[in-house]
């Protein structure tokens, strides 16, 4: 039997028809708990025969979320929390215990970063941030302790593609666990677990849910390490709640919808901005995927754009600090995303005063591009 596409399964993702009782769409479960008939029934949760007990451990809603983007990566596993972030560290404590170390890509979200050079050394473990830019760096930087390689399949905000396979075979040849953040390229374009990836997240708060109303992450992979990432949402309380999850998994459904139309706007905007005199550098990824290659765009401005000037002349484009909506924004990473780096980890992976990123949404592309246009023209001094 023909397996059906993209496009069918985001809309058709099975429903557990126990819990829905044949309704088109999945209930809110809004409820922090579930009741039992008699003893019996109560202690059959506990034998793995009824699923539901405390939200906080277990959900319909958040459990036909994690399901759907499983589904959508060709994973095994799933499960949601209350963020990327959380997503994030629940992934990397599953697969790293105290005294371990990771090798991370230094141009990762500037959020990501400050979890893994500030914070996991309270949990003992240990981080080197190197250039992905070439494996056999990467290859140099691993210890006898080293557990994980840990990256972004398109970066935050430079917008690198990473060599998923490549990354792989170095795993592999190390007896190593790999974790790849796809929320910039999304299932839609990219499927790292297809390559081999253990583990992979999504800020959901992003495409997934696609309308800047949820906060949300997802982390799916193989089902010993997603099962362990599980209990630590359980146990750190990093649970997503019944009716974000509702939310994001109704967004999900027009994901494909939105990253087809936002990525053409995106290509659209980095073509006619690399013209542009009040630029100097545009970056924007090529041969991500046959179905496009994504939705943001960073650009350098020239020296001779006033950036106070270009912010305060953005008209209906607004500034944000997150991305992915339907709307087209603005944001300042040096201010926002990577505003906790130090100058010179900033000045190291280019994070400059005219590094913008541009999130494109489905607007019509000649609006965006002449908004933009007019806005750069009106920053020059």
């Amino acid at each position: 039997m023909t397996q059906p596409s993209f496009e069918t399964k985001i809309v058709h993702h099975k429903q557990d028809q126990s819990q829905v009782h044949n309704s088109k769409t999945t209930p809110i479960y809004q409820t922090s708990a579930f009741t039992f008939k008699d003893l019996d029934h109560l202690e059959s949760y506990y034998e793995g025969e009824s699923p539901y007990l405390y939200t906080r451990e277990k959900n319909p809603n958040t459990d036909e979320l994690a399901g759907t983007v499983a589904e959508l990566e060709g994973a095994p596993a799933g499960v949601a929390s209350s963020s990327g972030m959380s997503a994030i560290l629940a992934g990397i404590l599953a697969a790293v215990e105290p005294g371990g170390h990771i090798v991370a890509a230094e141009d990762v979200y500037g959020g990501t970063h400050k979890l893994l050079t500030k914070e996991l050394p309270a949990f003992g473990i240990e981080v080197s941030m190197v250039s992905f830019t070439d494996l056999e760096e990467v290859e140099k930087s691993i210890q006898p302790h080293t557990n994980l390689l840990y990256t972004e399949s398109i970066s935050n905000p430079f917008l690198r593609v990473e060599n998923l396979k490549g990354l792989q075979q170095l795993a592999q040849k190390h007896s190593l666990k790999t974790m790849v953040d796809n929320t910039f390229a999304t299932p839609y374009l990219v499927q790292p677990y297809e390559y081999g990836i253990d583990l992979v997240v999504h800020s959901a708060t992003k495409y997934i849910g696609g309308h800047s109303d949820v906060t949300c992450g997802v982390l799916v992979g193989a089902e010993p390490l997603v099962s362990k990432a599980s209990q630590k949402i359980v146990t750190l309380g990093a649970n997503l709640s019944p009716f974000e999850a509702w939310l994001t998994q109704r967004g999900a459904k027009t994901l494909a919808l939105r990253m087809k139309q936002q990525s053409a706007n995106a290509r659209s905007v980095a073509e006619a901005l690399q013209q542009h005199d009040g630029v100097d550098q545009v970056f924007y990824p090529e041969f991500v995927s046959e179905r496009g290659n994504g939705a943001i765009v960073t650009i350098e401005l020239s020296r001779r754009v006033n950036v106070e000037t270009f912010f305060k002349s953005l008209g209906w484009i607004k500034i944000a600090p997150t991305l992915a909506g339907v709307q087209t924004t603005v944001s300042y990473p040096v201010r926002t995303s990577h505003r906790a780096l130090s100058e010179a980890e900033r000045e190291k992976i280019g994070v400059n005063d005219y590094v913008i990123r541009l999130s494109i949404g489905i607007e019509s592309s000649e609006d965006i591009v002449h908004q933009l246009k007019s806005t750069i023209d009106a920053s020059i001094i």
